[in-house]
């Protein structure tokens, strides 16, 4: 019986080791490889952060930290993610669903103008309001000089606080809720109204039984976005000295000098960022997402009188307190002082910014576009698997990835100079750590699912049909890339790197950690002024920093504008 069936597999040319070889080549091509690889050194701050926890003990600045201070650190990141998440869920979804369901004078600029306020970072708003609501401020030096009020005779609200920042949050954040909510609506408007008029609903009874439950998935994710970038801001708590996780990185680091110490407290931090990837995907239950389905348009309700009014108020509030206000306040602050440094100096911070974000949007989009390629051509699920393991550094705050790279890099610059000094007898000192080599591989921990996210929605466009087409007239992968798939990629090339280039912009925990020495950015610079209260100054650098966030935000607005 054996002896038949080898004659018959050798029969057939095929015995069960080379099927199995045949199989393990298909599955593990040299891009599915390389990309794996990849996925494994941008894997490696998280596998140090996570290995913290059971490394060397806890010593004794944590259990000084866990006695006086951590329980603060967990308080106050409970209050912002309970009251950022819900700020942005009303602010988001009410917006989205008047400009997407109803019609009221102004709806047509609301529509792309409400998500102008993510150019902002969180931490340029707070230095704006600050200055602007402050005891010496315009606001209440107007108020004392028309009422002749003296500073016991009123009470104002402190801006630097934890209700502070949870509002800078909330204003430059609700946009992630608003696009993802008024996409979901878009996506069913035309159901949505039909269901409502059969069920004989209002526009209020609508919104609750039917638009809601409908968009619950987008809104969840929207408001886990937003809760991730809270939980990674380092700039807006530390100027408003509000005591979190990422300011104890920074204090048990630079402060205490126990790097330790500053890698559980990332841990603690990156059991945060997975609590709320974990809701998020259990709220979301089986529900799918709505983006990406062609929307069958739908009648609005025309809302008159007082109900429109309310709607164009409700719309211009958080578009005026996001963008409008702070912008000009922006403006003035720049044109009436400035930086004093605006000359050579200046000019040597945008070179700094423009080299460190260029390099990283570059590479982010051939990373990118590897990994991408990588899973589309692959039979085997593992590439996919794979660029998810990539996807999570952007849930990964700047502390906590750079904390993760530090602590191996500098264990490898003392072996590198270990190495060096017994072979040349001299001390090269220290070549990776403070290198813009470092820096850059930071971002692209932080930032490359970004690029990956673009070009796999651009890759999902081009059906397999013109891959299959390009095979038969005898073209290879490389040449299918180059003349089928490059070109149709462009945009979606061109989007991945200016998301990609403005996230770097605006990066601050990373950069202050990671940067060589003597290498300031915009965002450092903007940061170093307004930490010495040198606000104004500060406004020349925060200034650009919104200029530039600005491309990305007209592209993503001219989007909403046409998906009519």
């Amino acid at each position: 019986m054996r002896i038949i069936i080898i004659s018959t597999l050798l029969s057939t040319g095929t015995t069960p080791v080379q099927s199995f070889l045949q199989r393990l080549r298909s599955s593990f091509s040299p891009l599915t490889l390389i990309g794996g690889l990849c996925a494994l050194i941008l894997a490696v701050p998280v596998v140090v952060v996570a290995g913290s926890v059971f490394a060397g003990g806890t010593g004794e600045t944590w259990v000084h930290l866990l006695e006086t201070v951590l329980p603060e650190f967990a308080l106050n990141t409970a209050i912002m993610v309970v009251a950022v998440g819900a700020g942005v869920a009303v602010i988001g979804v009410s917006c989205a669903w008047l400009t997407t369901m109803t019609e009221f004078p102004g709806r047509r600029v609301f529509e792309w103008a409400l998500i102008l306020p993510l150019a902002f970072p969180a931490y340029v708003l707070a230095y704006v309001y600050t200055d602007f609501l402050q005891f010496v401020g315009p606001l209440q030096s107007w108020l004392r000089e028309t009422f002749q009020w003296t500073r016991a005779d009123y009470w104002f609200p402190d801006i630097r606080s934890v209700g502070g920042a949870c509002a800078m949050f909330t204003l430059v954040l609700y946009p992630y809720v608003y696009m993802l909510a008024r996409t979901a609506f878009l996506a069913r408007a035309g159901s949505l109204t039909e269901a409502a008029r059969s069920a004989g609903l209002g526009p209020w009874a609508a919104f609750v039984r039917i638009s809601l439950p409908l968009a619950r998935p987008a809104i969840v994710a929207g408001v886990s976005l937003a809760l991730m970038e809270t939980l990674a801001d380092f700039g807006t708590v530390s100027y408003f000295a509000v005591q979190t996780f990422t300011t104890g990185i920074f204090r048990a680091w630079y402060s205490l000098g126990d790097r330790l110490a500053a890698a559980q407290l990332a841990a603690a931090l990156l059991s945060c960022v997975a609590l709320v990837l974990l809701l998020e995907k259990a709220s979301r239950g089986r529900a799918r997402h709505t983006a990406g389905q062609r929307a069958r348009p739908g009648r609005r309700a025309e809302l008159r009188g007082l109900a429109a009014a309310l709607a164009s108020l409700a719309c211009f509030v958080p578009l005026a307190g996001g963008f409008l206000l702070p912008g000009y306040l922006l403006l003035q602050m720049a044109f009436r002082e400035g930086d004093a440094q605006l000359g050579g100096r200046y000019l040597e911070l945008v070179h700094n910014s423009m080299l460190v974000a260029g390099l990283t949007a570059g590479c982010a989009v051939l990373l990118g576009l590897l990994l991408a390629y990588a899973a589309r051509m692959s039979r085997s699920r593992l590439p996919a698997g794979l660029n998810r393991l990539v996807g999570l550094g952007y849930a990964l705050p700047g502390a906590v990835i750079a904390v993760g790279i530090l602590i191996p890099v500098t264990r490898l610059d003392h072996v590198l100079a270990a190495l060096i000094h017994s072979a040349t007898g001299s001390n090269p000192g220290l070549l990776l750590t403070g290198s813009l080599a470092a820096l850059i591989y930071a971002y692209l921990v932080r930032f490359l699912t970004v690029a990956l996210g673009t070009l796999e929605t651009g890759l999902a466009r081009i059906t397999p049909s013109m891959d299959e087409a390009a095979r038969s007239l005898g073209a290879g992968r490389a040449t299918t890339l180059a003349r089928v798939h490059w070109p149709l990629l462009r945009g979606s090339l061109l989007t991945a790197g200016l998301l990609v280039f403005v996230d770097v912009m605006k990066e601050l925990p990373a950069t202050l950690v990671m940067r060589p020495f003597n290498f300031d950015t915009l965002a450092t610079q903007a940061y170093t002024l307004a930490s010495d209260e040198r606000l104004s100054e500060a406004a020349t650098a925060s200034l650009a920093i919104v200029i530039v966030g600005l491309l990305p935000v007209i592209l993503l607005s001219r989007r909403i504008g046409r998906a009519q």
